[in-house]
């Protein structure tokens, strides 16, 4: 049914290109011919989108394919990189060390954000009695995250047993574990603090009046609203963490990376990294694709100016 704009809406009709009849279970909706047309136009405009970003793609991959097969050096890369014999004598190993990058993940990942969060908590505390633990907590984001990480790991997995310390381990995995906590959480930090300045003064200002002390305040009222504003950017560390669990390797630790490693200093076959390089990248991307929904459903969330 058509609806002249500017005009009532006639009984049994509504705004929208339908019509609302009587029935024996109740109202029933008819869509009108003009909005099934609309619908109709827009399923054909999404199947030829969908034809155009396939057909392009095949096109693309085709010609970086033939670009690459008939390089000159083609045939002795192929055979250096990816043969198919050292890619099966590989695999398993790589696995098999790809057990102990998860549990890095694992351990590191928590201990990433306890101290992440403590840090970020000694960088917002009030008043001039915490100024020597503002300065600290500042101090210690500032270093480490300007030292890169590879210099940091051999300075921990290297250095540490040089001093011959007693009772401090010289493990390599957990020094290397160690190492990847100290940079990580000072970018975790830095996270949480933006989350926890973000949230508005009287938030905690109203939480106060309400008869809760400061500390009760940050934990029930900042500290919730600013983890969950930043859930995409602790995410993004996380899977920058995944990857990097591969760097203990320098150390000896026999991981993913270290795995290859071996086989590639045996046999000189440059395909056992490829194999390590592409089980990473099938453990990063549902990561990384999960990180890309909570996002957008947070900016629907906010759009739609619904919480946070």
């Amino acid at each position: 049914m058509t609806v002249v704009k500017g005009e009532p809406v006639p009984e049994g009709a509504d705004d929208t290109g339908g019509m609302t009849v009587g029935g024996p279970d109740g109202d029933g909706y008819v869509p009108s011919e003009r909005r099934l047309a609309r619908e109709r136009h827009r399923r054909a405009r999404a199947r030829r989108a969908t034809a155009i970003a396939a057909v392009s793609t095949l096109v693309t991959a085709a010609l970086l394919y033939l670009v690459v097969v008939n390089a000159p050096g083609w045939p002795r890369t192929k055979e250096t990189f990816f043969s198919a014999h050292y890619a099966r004598e590989a695999l398993p190993k790589v696995l098999e060390g790809l057990w102990l990058n998860l549990r890095l993940l694992l351990v590191c990942g928590a201990a990433v954000l306890v101290l992440g969060m403590l840090i970020a908590i000694a960088r917002t505390l009030r008043g001039p009695v915490f100024f020597p633990l503002r300065v600290l907590a500042a101090a210690y984001t500032d270093f480490f995250r300007g030292l890169p990480l590879i210099i940091n790991l051999m300075i921990v997995v290297l250095g540490v047993p040089a001093l011959r310390l007693q009772g401090v381990t010289v493990d390599p995995v957990l020094l290397g574990g160690t190492a990847l906590t100290l940079t990580y959480s000072a970018y975790v930090a830095e996270v949480f603090r933006a989350g926890i300045e973000s949230v508005h003064p009287s938030q905690r200002a109203a939480a106060r009046s309400l008869g809760l002390t400061s500390r009760q305040a940050l934990r029930h009222v900042v500290l919730p609203q600013a983890v969950r504003r930043q859930v995409p950017p602790l995410l993004n560390d996380l899977v920058s963490l995944q990857k990097d669990t591969g760097l203990v390797s320098i150390g000896g630790a026999v991981d993913a990376v270290r795995a290859a490693d071996i086989i590639v200093g045996r046999s000189l076959n440059y395909t056992p990294y490829i194999v390590a390089g592409l089980v990473f990248v099938a453990l990063t991307i549902p990561m990384t694709r999960f990180t890309d929904w909570v996002t957008a459903r947070m900016d629907r969330q906010r759009a739609q100016g619904g919480s946070l």
